[in-house]
């Protein structure tokens, strides 16, 4: 019998090694997917806007994370919730940005970074 034939009769003795390094792949694997979905949720996304309160008027420019999707038009309608909540209404949404632009607006927006 050939080295061929005998190792296609032990073909039975390598099932356990065969399952053990799928089970170390699919646990890498599974690594990975997490690690990426973990830095995609890390990518933090701000609004910066423009409010007002009426009798007696009142404005004021802020500063707020968003919790959903990164872009104005969203931002729009969830800065426009999250103040009317607290007795603003939203007269403008300005930009969106991600952390890089904190920095910068921290100081005009004074008690109202990330306040709501």
């Amino acid at each position: 019998m050939g080295p061929k034939a005998r190792w296609i009769l032990n073909i039975c003795e390598m099932l356990p090694i065969v399952h053990a390094m799928k089970q170390i792949v699919l646990s890498l694997v599974a690594a990975l997917v997490l690690g990426i979905a973990s830095t995609a949720a890390e990518a933090a996304c701000y609004a910066d806007y423009k409010a007002k309160r009426d009798n007696p008027l009142k404005l004021h420019y802020g500063v707020m994370q968003l919790r959903g999707e990164c872009s104005k038009q969203a931002a729009r309608a969830e800065v426009s919730q999250r103040l009317n909540s607290n007795g603003w209404i939203l007269l403008n949404v300005l930009s969106v940005f991600d952390d890089g632009g904190l920095g910068q607006r921290k100081d005009s927006a004074g008690q109202f970074f990330l306040r709501f």
